[in-house]
């Protein structure tokens, strides 16, 4: 069931209150940030027009058309924070790259609008925060609308060792552009959605292990995992602070870093918060990818034989666009870390959880041990197809100051990072390792769950290193993506080696819807 406000939106879309904004042919779909700028600069466009029209898609496609299930709730405030946008733009006051940018936010963040945030439960149905994630002020500063929330995989694909990516009791399933049959990944599922179809601009994910890369690629967008804390993750519901970041979607790589440039401040009530003084724009260069030394690494691959053929045509627009391409550079510690991983999480998922759900309003459930209760209470509601196997085993952890959490956390850290993309880049001389971001979407399976057949994303997840994966062509119609990973904040080469690989394959497909 879908928890979109049927009034407000019977409220925007009715013919006595609301004329519906349609452009010819679809005109606006695929537009840029940079597009956008231009034409309402040229007059051609307003920011409420834009508002009206993604309105517009999002009752045509999400809803009533293909049934996408991506956008759950609209905000009650986006036609006026349009409103007052264009009113500042006439009069030549731009907040920034983002003024008037229709973004939508995945539903665990944060917002003081009046929109619910509730990981996917019916437990936090009724939580309306008083105060907005700092990343959601950043982006109101920039000048971003905040035009609604989003489906996710229920609480962030965190709960069961047998869940389907996209599902949520409370939202229901979120299904791919490409084929409504098969899985937009999770957690990120109706961020990824959102932004392929043309329901918005942009919109921002969050990762604790492949949950920005993996739905940005599976529906053909790009996604940025920055490195761990150079965003807030003030005001988001957790998974684990050693490893979750927020990040942005988008169709473009350009759009994408205009929006990490408004996300990255350091926050000081992130007491893991990290300081970048990146100029992220100023790395959006075309000849990005010449000189550098790109280390392919065979063994994040192999998987999906089809995949592996689409990556190795790829290679060649690398070497066209003057790059030195170092075959086998693997990441020699592959497999080692994936028990300390699971380890930290369930330690820190309890921990993190019940700090979050203790600063929530009265009557909501304010500890890990109340969520289970109310699962077990609402059985059918909450757990239809699968159960709560990760909880349960998260609520048997200790504290952080347990010798089994800490062994775990080094290990993982270690493993994933300095022995791996750390000790891969300089063993293989190498400026960037490069490998396929995971295999083509498989069927929704609400019996066995999610197929996933291989992916490139825990090594930088782990580590807390940045990651970006960016459209490079498809398997049968549907999008696979091309993953660029280094070492911390090394985002500036990532950006120049994932623009100019872009501009020269040019291989994004939007659905046809």
């Amino acid at each position: 069931m879908k928890t979109i406000n049927r009034f407000l939106l019977s409220v925007c879309l009715c013919a006595s209150i609301y004329t519906p904004f349609v452009a010819a042919s679809d005109s606006y779909e695929e537009l840029t940030i940079d597009q956008i700028q231009t034409q309402v600069a040229q007059g051609h466009l307003s920011y409420e027009a834009l508002v009206r029209y993604y309105l517009d898609r999002i009752e045509q496609y999400d809803d009533n058309g293909v049934k996408l299930n991506a956008v759950v709730t609209i905000s009650q405030d986006a036609i006026k924070q349009a409103q007052a946008l264009d009113k500042a733009q006439a009069s030549g006051k731009m907040r920034g790259k983002l003024h008037g940018i229709p973004v939508l936010l995945k539903d665990n963040i944060d917002t003081a609008d009046g929109m619910a945030n509730t990981a996917g439960s019916w437990a936090l149905k009724d939580n309306y925060p008083s105060k907005d994630a700092f990343l959601v002020r950043r982006l109101r500063d920039e000048g971003a609308i905040i035009l609604g929330k989003v489906n996710l995989s229920q609480w962030a694909n965190f709960r069961s060792t047998n869940s389907a990516s996209g599902w949520s009791a409370l939202h229901g399933q979120t299904r791919n552009p490409y084929d409504n049959t098969r899985s937009p990944c999770g957690s990120s599922s109706g961020s990824g959605v959102a932004v392929s179809a043309n329901l918005t601009v942009l919109a921002v994910g969050t990762e604790t292990d492949g949950s920005v890369t993996c739905p940005s690629a599976v529906n053909g967008v790009v996604g940025i995992k920055p490195t761990l804390g150079t965003i807030s993750r003030n005001g988001i519901i957790p998974i684990a602070h050693s490893q979750d970041t927020a990040g942005p979607m988008a169709r473009t790589v350009t759009d994408a870093v205009y929006m990490l440039q408004a996300m990255v401040a350091r926050d000081k009530k992130d007491k893991g918060a990290v300081t970048s003084n990146i100029d992220y724009v100023s790395h959006l260069k075309a000849d990005g990818l010449k000189g550098k030394r790109i280390g392919v690494v065979r063994n994040l691959m192999g998987y999906h034989s089809k995949l592996d053929t689409v990556f190795t045509q790829a290679l060649e627009h690398f070497k066209a666009q003057g790059a030195i391409i170092v075959e086998n550079a693997n990441i020699d510690t592959v497999g080692s870390w994936g028990e300390d991983e699971y380890t930290v999480l369930l330690y820190e998922f309890k921990h993190d959880i019940n700090q979050y759900l203790a600063q929530t309003k009265r009557g909501l459930p304010k500890s890990l041990g109340d969520l289970i209760a109310f699962n077990n209470r609402f059985t059918p509601l909450e757990m239809p197809y699968f159960g709560q196997e990760i909880f349960l085993m998260a609520q048997e952890k200790g504290a952080l100051s347990d010798d089994t959490y800490k062994s775990a956390l080094t290990n993982a850290k270690l493993n994933a990072g300095k022995k791996g993309i750390d000790e891969a880049l300089v063993k293989y001389n190498v400026e960037i390792l490069i490998a396929p971001t995971t295999g083509p979407a498989w069927k929704i399976d609400y019996v066995n769950g999610d197929h996933y057949s291989g992916s490139a994303t825990s090594a930088a997840a782990v580590s807390g290193y940045p990651h970006i994966t960016v459209p490079m062509g498809t398997v049968q119609g549907l999008p696979v993506g091309m993953s660029f990973f280094a070492s911390a904040l090394q985002e500036g080469k990532l950006i120049e080696a994932a623009y100019s690989f872009e501009q020269a394959a040019k291989a994004r497909v939007k659905p046809q819807l």
